[in-house]
């Protein structure tokens, strides 16, 4: 099933979709064990918050990666070699010896096209000196009656108010995620829009679940209170 989606100013009405992992179905790999990834890194090194790590690109160079204190660095463009993510401690890699100079790797699933990457220090004496945690980035979307809208992992996005309803309020609304060249539904739904509440929807993933789930909150209109009387002075 193949959905285009296009971003849409935002309103009243907010969804949270918040994606966390979700590890798509598998394929092989190339014959040469080598494919293109793209990551997004932070460095959690209390210690060393300063410490210098490099990738590949396709072509081979190293190059280095420039984190960000308390965020993710700019994407960069790396392979993963035989089913493995390496981070080098040196942008001089021994082609002879390239553990040498290994400072961090980590398995990646197949079929994985753009991760981010949790780069934290080993224990003491350890080898190689760093450990990675991989979350997988997965493209989602929402469509809810007129608005189609790109979901961004780990963010807020709002949707503007639904105005494509029926005769009772409700208008379809799917989920979908995207695998290769085709985005796919995992979640449909008819869904009833009023002005006297919104749904905060989040999207979600458990360990070993091959899909996202969808968890609906409904969120209604705080009161407002009357101001209180003015004060006497005495």
């Amino acid at each position: 099933m193949n959905t285009s989606f296009q971003d849409i100013s935002c309103g009243r009405l907010r969804c949270l979709l918040s994606a966390l992992w979700l590890t798509v179905a598998a394929h092989a790999q190339p014959p040469d064990g080598t494919v293109p990834v793209q990551i997004r890194a932070v460095l959690h090194d209390p210690v060393h918050p300063a410490a210098e790590l490099y990738l590949t690109d396709k072509s081979g160079a190293a190059v280095k990666v420039n984190f960000v204190a308390g965020g993710f660095s700019e994407v960069y463009s790396t392979v993963v070699v035989n089913g493995s993510l390496t981070f080098y401690n040196s942008p001089k890699i021994d082609p002879k010896n390239p553990a040498a100079n290994v400072a961090a790797t980590a398995k990646v699933p197949a079929d994985t096209m753009r991760a981010m990457v949790i780069v934290v220090p080993a224990p003491t004496d350890a080898k190689p000196p760093y450990r990675m945690v991989l979350i997988n980035e997965v493209e989602m979307a929402i469509a809810a009656g007129e608005h189609k809208l790109p979901v961004r992992v780990g963010q807020i996005t709002p949707v503007p108010p639904v105005k494509k309803v029926n005769e009772f309020n409700i208008a379809q609304t799917n989920f979908h995620y995207k695998n290769g060249e085709s985005w796919v539904v995992f979640t449909e739904r008819q869904l009833q829009y009023l002005d006297a509440y919104r749904r905060v929807f989040i999207i979600h993933t458990t360990p070993g679940s091959t899909e996202p789930f969808v968890t609906t909150i409904l969120d209604t209109a705080p009161a407002i209170l009357p101001p209180p009387p003015p004060r006497k002075v005495k």
